[in-house]
This record gives C-alpha cells, sequence and structure tokens, in this order.
C-alpha cells in the first residue's frame, strides 16, 4: 500500500489503526490495519518504506486524514534474559499524527 491508497482509505474511514514498528538498525516500518488484513506502507519503488521517526511519519502522512496510530517496541531483553515467564508481549505506545501531540 502506498501513501495514495492509504490516503483514499483513511478518507472513506477504512483504516483500523497505523502500526509503527521499531526494527533493529534504527529505522521503523509501517502496518496498516484494515478490518481482515494488515498491510505494509511501501515507497514509490514498491519496497517497504524505511521511516526513521515519528516526525517522519508525521511529515510523510500531512496530509492525510488522522486514524489511530501506535508506536510498537519489542522487548528483546527480556527475549534474551529470560526473565519472565510466557510470552513477552511487545511495547505499545499510542501516538498522534497531529504534530502538537
Amino acid at each position: 500500500m502506498n501513501i495514495q491508497m492509504l490516503s483514499e482509505l483513511a478518507t472513506k474511514g477504512e483504516v483500523r489503526e497505523l502500526e509503527l514498528l521499531s526494527l533493529e538498525g534504527g529505522f521503523y516500518l509501517a502496518r496498516i490495519r484494515l478490518d481482515h488484513v494488515e498491510i505494509t506502507l511501501v515507497g514509490d519503488d514498491g519496497k517497504p518504506m524505511r521511516i526513521g521517526s515519528t516526525t517522519h511519519l508525521r511529515n510523510l502522512l500531512q496530509r492525510v486524514p488522522p486514524f489511530p496510530c501506535v508506536l510498537v517496541q519489542h522487548c528483546v531483553h527480556d527475549e534474551m534474559c529470560g526473565v519472565r515467564e510466557g510470552p513477552v508481549d511487545a511495547l505499545r505506545i499510542p501516538f498522534s499524527l497531529n504534530s502538537s501531540f
């Protein structure tokens, strides 16, 4: 899904959530969740768009109607050290595309 398609779906109210996934290497990927599918945001080259920060995402989507967003970070330390028993869930932090928040 490219930004134009995301904008069209957001205008129709079909975007349920955008997950900004924090990845090793200091960049993020955006996953858009619709009713029954999750799709990665891609650039003009058709490859997953590498996003540098929440500010970068806000700049990319400044003309897109707002929808819920969440920053997703996995806790590698807990997985490596085995501190907790059972599955380790990702840290999910809601944020807004509005730069004033």
